[in-house]
């Protein structure tokens, strides 16, 4: 297990590449796109909205993708106020239970922006089933929903005849992954690996009935090449941090005082329910590293953080997961808090971990030393 010399991320993170002095491809481009001239891509932004901008007014321009978070919210802004985009915000709900944020946020963004929203609500007996067998065989709880967030915008978008569908940041170009050149074209983003393609014939013979998997498959080629998604962090300067300070100023509500959430180093991140984030903390076990770390890297990346302090809370923070969290998945899959730690058992990655003398998993000493001070 190897680290990035600058940031913390590992070489476990799927399909993420590192140069020959051990940087990796988040904080390579994290340094190119100072070079940017981000005047220039916003005319290119503008010059694409005048290509959809409809005739008629009262008519959809194009559709945004949101969750109601901070970034949903600079997203609508960009849109809607400086590009003047008529915009069909569309939503995939989860199953969990809503924090008092979430439900604030999502309301929130309509009112401030005045858009209309279409939410798309999951079939929840196949997600019941879908989700304890996604996280049994493969550690991939919240499969059902991401791989719903990646599809169902691109039919509704087809459907409804929109072309331009707006998503927020390239997370492989900002983070590494699959892709991970810089475009403004999110035609593949379907393909990158973060909810991907299993054979629907492994949902059936689980019980899940062949017509209750629509939108699970990505639309046909056919169909994607009369679409325009885009990332719109192509075009503007994208920063979590500055989306979140523009997001309170409209109106949005992180965690303070709701919830302290033991894996986290912030709260104002995937805060709208509580068993989603049990995805998120999954590449733990899998491959070492989880949500403290992801933000600790970006954080580093940003110039908020020293390698240093981001190694001491990747320590702190990357195994905790918040009881809240379990608890909330247990309950709507029907899985037994004893069954899920056993099946979490099984999920740990024997050459990255090991149980300590009081039944804990443990990373090994030397990935530890080694995310300490990388050597490569």
């Amino acid at each position: 297990m190897k680290f990035c010399t600058r940031c913390i991320m590992p070489d476990t993170r799927p399909h993420i590449t590192f140069d020959s002095n051990g940087v990796c491809i988040a904080c390579q481009n994290n340094e190119r796109k100072k070079n940017i001239k981000w005047d220039e891509r916003f005319h290119e932004l503008e010059k694409l909205c005048d290509k959809y901008r409809r005739k008629n007014e009262g008519e959809y321009d194009c559709i945004i993708a949101v969750s109601g978070g901070k970034d949903s919210h600079y997203q609508v802004y960009v849109m809607k106020e400086l590009m003047r985009m008529n915009p069909l915000l569309i939503t995939i709900e989860d199953f969990f239970t809503m924090t008092e944020a979430g439900k604030h946020n999502i309301q929130n963004i309509s009112e401030a922006f005045g858009c209309n929203i279409v939410s798309f609500k999951p079939n929840r007996r196949a997600a019941k089933v879908i989700s304890r067998y996604m996280f049994e065989k493969y550690g991939r709880p919240l499969w059902y929903v991401d791989r719903l967030l990646y599809t169902v915008p691109l039919y509704y978008a087809a459907a409804l005849n929109i072309p331009l569908l707006v998503y927020g940041e390239n997370v492989s170009y900002e983070y590494g992954g699959i892709n991970d050149e810089e475009t403004y074209s999110a035609r593949e983003q379907v393909f990158n690996g973060v909810a991907p393609d299993i054979s629907l014939d492994e949902l059936v013979q689980r019980g899940v009935p062949k017509d209750e998997l629509a939108y699970l498959e990505a639309p046909s080629r056919d169909v994607l090449a009369k679409l325009e998604p885009i990332y719109l962090s192509y075009f503007v300067e994208w920063n979590s941090i500055k989306n979140y300070e523009f997001a309170k100023r409209r109106g949005f509500r992180d965690l303070t005082h709701e919830w302290e959430r033991t894996n986290h180093i912030e709260n104002f991140n995937q805060i709208d329910s509580y068993g989603y984030l049990l995805n998120a903390w999954m590449k733990f076990p899998k491959y070492g590293h989880a949500y403290a770390t992801d933000y600790a890297a970006r954080w580093v990346r940003y110039g908020i953080l020293t390698r240093e302090e981001a190694v001491k809370l990747a320590e702190e923070k990357d195994h905790a997961i918040d009881p809240k969290i379990i608890e909330d998945f247990c309950q709507f899959t029907g899985i037994t808090i004893k069954d899920f730690y056993e099946t979490l058992d099984n999920l740990y990655n024997k050459e990255l971990f090991e149980r300590n003398s009081f039944g804990q998993w443990k990373l090994k000493k030397e990935c530890i030393d080694e995310r300490r001070n990388p050597r490569w």
